[in-house]
């Protein structure tokens, strides 16, 4: 009986073609493949460029050594990072068709590592939102049910894992945009700490905050994924010069299921009131998992995270309406009204009312204000008060325990146009998530079962401090191996089959 090569872990693939078991093409092609049968339906990329994917594995094959253990494996670049022969929208119109002359550091990590990049995935337009439906180019659904989204910003790279159309992907987190939408579908996210991968070519929506990191399906992929595109960057003045954390060793480590003498903290101000009942029901299982498998569970206060939400939509808003402002129609992009007879004031306004969708629009009006003449230190400042002692919390949490646990969001996945009209309830989307980017610090979001609610995945996020990221990957492959154990296999594994006619 063939394998299915679209259904191996990332590990499993790489292991196959450095023996010559299988071609890094016939890999690249079986993903192609299965990426014409069913992205129709899925829409998680915006660009598939079939022939620079397979010229790339036609050069791992022809190697004498492996330029790294992922090499020949497949990859979903999410769109918000550059890459040389490829457009980069960020999900948006203002910057249709553009092809920027130069690879993201990440981008040419992922080159020269022999990773074989796919394609561009889906996302909010420049990262913002919860959902993918604020693309410009429509949304990317949940391979789960297709009337339901993948999560957001980055639903494109997580809707490509959980329809087996890439075994790797890279997304980008600013208040949960990995995490969240690995929740949403089963797969595994991870946001590195704030400066332990390079910024360089990551179009930036709020650069205090925004972090690129590995998705995957397994926990050991990410693990692996990490190791690839983490570690310092003189291209990037915030990247932090210290070695990678030795994640793949700690994800080995996890595996074999001891998690004696380890500490976790549940987070009491992450659950309760406002979480869906079946999320709650299986967060609760995966802590007692944690707990069977020998960790101390203790209950831990980080009061200041209530706030978080609110501070979030204050500092990240007021990056954006600065960042924003290069996308002016002047340079590159889109240009709207340059008939010869308007103003450069003109065509910048007329372009961006143009190319900017409603949601970003909003930021930017916010953000504006909050750093307009009289607002700054009533708005803008104050919430970075509330961000330094979330900052605070987590420190004094993590006094007591070695990692720190929660629900990664506090629903499954909604339904596609349920909360477009909602502000607010899209963004409550990010209440478990946007402690750790505000603080820096690391997290890791793992499938932990399905809510009985509606047979949806729910993820379990573990926490880590700052530079310290082998600690949660330690506690998430060791509780990946116990929840295989007891129910019954990988998540993805029971995903109701893509009801899809192949192209």
């Amino acid at each position: 009986m063939t394998t299915d090569l679209t259904r191996l872990t990332a590990a499993e693939l790489a292991g196959r073609i450095r023996s010559r078991e299988v071609s890094a093409v016939e890999v690249t092609q079986a993903h192609l493949d299965r990426i014409a049968a069913v992205d129709h339906a899925v829409h998680a990329f915006l660009h598939v460029d079939a022939e620079g994917a397979l010229a790339a594995a036609r050069a791992v094959d022809q190697a004498e050594e492996p330029a790294s253990a992922l090499a020949g494996v497949p990859l979903a670049l999410k769109d918000v990072l550059t890459m040389r022969g490829a457009p980069t929208t960020c999900g948006s119109k203002i910057l249709e068709g553009w092809h920027p002359p130069y690879d993201a550091t990440v981008t040419a990590r992922l080159r020269r590592a022999g990773v074989v990049i796919l394609g561009k995935t889906n996302m909010d337009e420049f990262a913002m939102g919860s959902s993918t439906e604020n693309s410009a180019y429509g949304p990317t659904r949940n391979p789960w049910d297709l009337d339901r989204i993948p999560g957001g910003s980055g639903g494109g790279s997580s809707a490509s894992l959980a329809a087996f159309e890439a075994p790797l992907a890279i997304g980008t987190d600013t208040g949960g945009s990995i995490r969240q939408p690995a929740a949403v579908t089963g797969t595994v996210g991870v946001k590195t700490t704030y400066g332990g991968v390079s910024r360089y070519g990551l179009v930036a929506f709020s650069s205090s905050l925004d972090q690129a990191g590995p998705c995957a399906r397994t926990v050991l992929d990410a693990a692996l994924l990490h190791e690839v595109i983490a570690g310092h960057d003189p291209l990037d003045a915030t990247s932090i010069d210290a070695p990678v954390p030795p994640v793949v060793a700690a994800a080995r480590e996890g595996a074999a299921g001891d998690l004696r003498g380890v500490r976790v903290g549940v987070v009491r101000e992450l659950s309760g009131e406002g979480y869906q009942p079946g999320v709650l029901t299986a967060f609760d299982r995966a802590v007692e998992e944690l707990r069977r498998l020998g960790a101390e569970v203790v209950e831990v206060s980080c009061p200041h995270f209530t706030y978080g939400l609110s501070a979030y939509y204050l500092i990240a808003p007021s990056e954006a309406s600065s960042n924003l402002a290069r996308f002016d129609g002047m340079r590159y992009g889109l240009r709207v009204g340059d008939d010869g007879s308007a103003s450069a004031e003109q065509v910048m306004s007329l372009t961006r009312e143009a190319g900017f969708g409603p949601e970003v629009k909003r930021r930017i009006m916010i953000g504006t204000y909050a750093l307009s003449s009289g607002y700054y230190d009533a708005y803008y400042g104050q919430a970075q008060k509330v961000r330094t002692l979330i900052t605070r919390d987590f420190a004094a949490a993590f006094e007591q325990a070695d990692v720190l646990v929660s629900p990664t969001t506090p629903t499954t996945a909604f339904r596609i146009g349920e909360r477009v009209d909602d502000p607010m309830a899209m963004y409550r989307a990010d209440l478990c998530t946007i402690p750790a980017n505000l603080a820096g610090s690391p997290a890791i979001s793992v499938p932990c079962g399905l809510s009985e609610d509606d047979g949806l995945p729910v993820g379990l996020q573990i926490m880590a401090p700052t530079l310290q990221e082998q600690r949660m990957y330690r506690v998430a492959a060791a509780y990946e191996v116990a929840r295989n154990d007891t129910q019954g296999g990988p998540l993805l594994g029971r995903v109701p089959e893509l009801e899809m006619i192949s192209q």
